[in-house]
């Protein structure tokens, strides 16, 4: 009988480099929030994959940036948390972006790390393939890492082959999870993400970090289904009206699609009630970061 094995694989990276992308592809099913706005993934989150007798635990980390306010900070140092006690430590980086400072200061900064650490150029299925093996040589110029990937989250290119190789990595033991969970997120957790995404989808260029989402009740009916209430959250009144749009359609269309994403992700179905609050200085709250996730930095 083959022995169980089980791990903690940190996916570390500057914002947008597809880490949330990634995660997902290898957990085999939606378990991280993803849109082309950088910064999307605010607090850290298991992902939970299985390759073989190995189960793969991958912590999906806020991208790590230069902190300019409070909700900056918490979010890099719940990135730099997560990779606290890895099996492996995992910097992806945007093939097709390139090896810029922000890039280059995160390579550093892990370079003396203890954990052993693998370099996954992601996105190669719209790089230049002369442009991957410089961005490779650079890296390794800096860390010395002990593997190197060239893998499309996107497309999949490279990722059985990549998770394969993570599972044989990981150290015997049981594992930490049932076999059907696939994230450490609850129920109510991912029901706030789920709508955030949808908040940045519509309105990314419109609302840039002006607002949160908190699950103030979930509750399942009777018939099955469940009723799930939310509170978005802005500073400023115009952004409230940015939020609910012409005759509020756009407030519609961000409940009807996140509702059908959590009835998917569910697998029963979802009512969704929205409501717009503004509330100036919510990123200096207390109670805002507990409910999203994040610690509280001074």
């Amino acid at each position: 009988m083959t022995e169980q094995r089980c791990g903690l694989v940190a996916v570390v990276g500057a914002p947008n480099a597809g880490k949330s992308t990634l995660v997902n592809a290898l957990v085999g099913q939606k378990v991280a929030i993803v849109s082309p706005k950088a910064q999307t993934t605010r607090a850290k989150l298991l992902g939970v994959a299985i390759e073989g007798e190995a189960q793969i635990l991958l912590v999906d980390t806020p991208g790590i940036f230069e902190p300019k306010r409070r909700l900056d900070r918490a979010m890099v140092a719940a990135a730099w948390e997560g990779a606290e006690g890895a099996d492996i430590l995992a910097l992806v980086v945007d093939g097709k972006g390139g090896v810029g400072p922000k890039v280059t200061a995160i390579a550093e900064s892990i370079a003396h790390r203890p954990e052993p650490k693998h370099l996954i150029l992601n996105k190669v299925d719209i790089s230049d393939k002369a442009r991957l093996l410089g961005h490779a040589e650079k890296l390794n110029a800096i860390v010395g890492f002990d593997e190197t990937w060239f893998v499309s989250a996107a497309s999949g290119d490279g990722l059985p082959e990549l998770k394969r190789h993570l599972a044989g990595l990981m150290p015997e033991g049981p594992w930490h999870y049932p076999e059907d969970q696939v994230s450490d997120a609850t129920e109510r957790a991912l029901a706030a993400e789920v709508t955030r995404e949808q908040i940045y989808l519509q309105l990314h260029a419109e609302l840039p970090y002006a607002s949160a989402v908190e699950t103030e009740a979930y509750k399942e009916r009777e018939d099955g289904s469940v009723e799930i209430h939310q509170q978005i959250l802005v500073e400023r009144p115009t952004q409230r009206a940015i939020v609910l749009g012409k005759n509020g359609q756009r407030i519609k269309e961000i409940g009807a699609r996140a509702r059908e994403e959590l009835s998917r992700i569910l697998g029963h179905k979802v009512h969704l009630y929205l409501h717009v609050k503004v509330r100036p200085g919510w990123d200096e709250d207390r109670d805002v970061y507990r409910d999203i996730g994040l610690d509280w930095v001074e």
